[in-house]
């Protein structure tokens, strides 16, 4: 095997991870190949989940925001937008990123194969090209970053023209006056505020009691409020007992024995790890039965110098995190151990219409653990930033320690709650007493902000102290 055909380091798999840890590993000299399945770069991410969904979220956003200010009441009629027609913000918003993300791959010298990629034994990978030609190439060590897919269960036909899951909703074409969503986890529940926006009534299956369960109960509340009160008809507790593909439409029936009608279906319930094609058990890899590998803290697997990184081991399933993960393979790799670990709080960030951002504990979580807290509020219809933009609905919510004054979580339903929720995060991750909630009485912010919800937030928690306490507020 040529010298052309080896590799200190090959990387399968484009998406975030792929990415942290082929920019890593070229950045410290590393001879560095990238194997990408697809014609594009970027993964997953990129082309059919995060990039693309939170595009399509944004326009329905501006589009209610349109429809509902004042200063446009003069219009007749509403202003309507298909699926098909807000799709093309989303593709110009994926161009601009594939072209971004291969110019790092130009400037850092990373060669990108496209193509299959397999394992023939455990130094060698066999890729199989679009035109069909094969090539081998060897490296002394492998990340694996192939993402995951949308679960497919038995018994469902999704070649059938109405019938999608979260990667082929973006094909959608025809305008559907009604869907039914089979699943409300994050996807699920992000899909019936985009096509709800847009008009379309929305039957939401959810196997599960409640919303977003790993939601601060308040928020998954809130949410469930607010699907509701724009048409979303929820249903909890629901398992599919088949879904019929018919030339108008789809019936799902559910196990309960409901029927519902739909032009068309989305199943967003659950994904699976893209391990088939690597053939594993060439390197005596196994992974579980959602398609997961197995790691450890330096996300090496049972094979020491093979790794994997992103939603192909599973939680947090997060692109930021998967980034993170990649530079951490990387360090491994090249250093035999990386000192640097994830934080242990990841923000989460759902982009709802209005959005939801945590970070840190629930009240469910506190309260399970006998932590003596408090809470304070924010809401934002009585910001002046949050009138000013029209932005009434939604709230922050602090949790501290009643004693220490700690940030023990930070929780934010409404527009911009990805954004707002990384200013609670930077002072929940500083050391010794910079954490506490006062440091949001004691700083001074821009006016007026939606940043301001944190001092609101705050004064309001420590009202709520007994009045003998030194440090409630005045």
């Amino acid at each position: 095997m040529s010298d052309r055909q080896h590799f200190d380091s090959i990387v399968i798999g484009s998406g975030p991870g792929g990415e942290g840890a082929a920019m890593m590993l070229a950045k410290r000299g590393q001879r560095v190949a990238m194997i990408e399945a697809e014609s594009r770069l970027g993964g997953g991410c990129t082309h059919w989940g995060t990039i693309p969904s939170k595009a399509l979220r944004h326009s329905v956003s501006r589009l209610i925001e349109y429809n509902a200010s004042p200063l446009f009441s003069r219009q007749q009629m509403p202003l309507k937008l298909t699926f098909a027609e807000i799709l093309h913000h989303a593709e110009s918003v994926i161009r601009k990123q594939v072209k971004l993300r291969s110019s790092f791959y130009e400037r850092n010298d990373v060669e990108v194969i496209h193509g299959v990629a397999q394992f023939i034994d455990a130094n060698t990978i066999e890729v199989r090209h679009p035109d069909g030609s094969l090539d081998r190439l060897s490296a002394n060590n492998f990340v694996i970053a192939t993402g995951s897919r949308p679960y497919h269960p038995p018994g469902v036909d999704f070649s059938h023209p109405r019938i999608y899951d979260s990667d082929t909703i973006l094909s959608l074409q025809h305008d559907p006056k009604n869907i039914i969503i089979f699943g409300a986890g994050v996807i699920g529940c992000e899909y019936a505020s985009i096509f709800r926006g847009l008009g379309v009534k929305v039957d939401l299956i959810n196997t599960r009691n409640r919303l977003l369960s790993f939601l601060d109960s308040e928020f998954s509340d809130a949410l469930s409020y607010h699907l509701r009160n724009s048409g979303v008809v929820i249903r909890h507790q629901e398992e599919f007992r088949q879904v019929i593909g018919r030339d108008d439409g789809v019936i799902l029936e559910t196990e309960s024995g409901k029927r519902i009608f739909a032009d068309c279906l989305l199943y967003a319930n659950g994904r699976s790890g893209n391990v088939e094609k690597l053939n594993l058990d060439a390197v005596g890899l196994k992974p579980n039965h959602r398609g997961q590998l197995e790691v450890d803290e330096n996300y090496q697997t049972a094979v020491e110098h093979i790794y994997a990184v992103g939603d192909i081991i599973g939680y947090p399933s997060l692109a930021s995190a998967a980034y993170d993960q990649g530079r951490f393979a990387a360090v491994a790799i090249l250093d035999g151990n990386c000192e640097t670990k994830l934080v242990s709080d990841i923000p989460t960030g759902i982009y709802t219409i209005p959005e939801i951002s945590s970070v840190g504990a629930t009240e469910e979580e506190l309260t399970a653990a006998n932590v003596p807290y408090e809470v304070g509020r924010a809401q934002f219809k009585h910001l002046a930033r949050a009138q000013i933009a029209d932005s009434l609905v939604g709230s922050l919510k602090i949790l501290f320690h009643r004693e220490s004054k700690e940030i023990l979580g930070i929780h934010c339903f409404g527009e911009r709650a990805s954004e707002i929720v990384h200013i609670g995060q930077a002072i929940m991750e500083q050391k010794g007493s910079g954490n506490t909630i006062e440091y949001f009485v004691n700083t001074t912010f821009n006016y007026p902000t939606m940043a301001e919800a944190y001092r609101v937030a705050a004064l309001n928690g420590l009202n709520r102290l007994p009045p003998h306490s030194d440090n409630a507020a005045k």
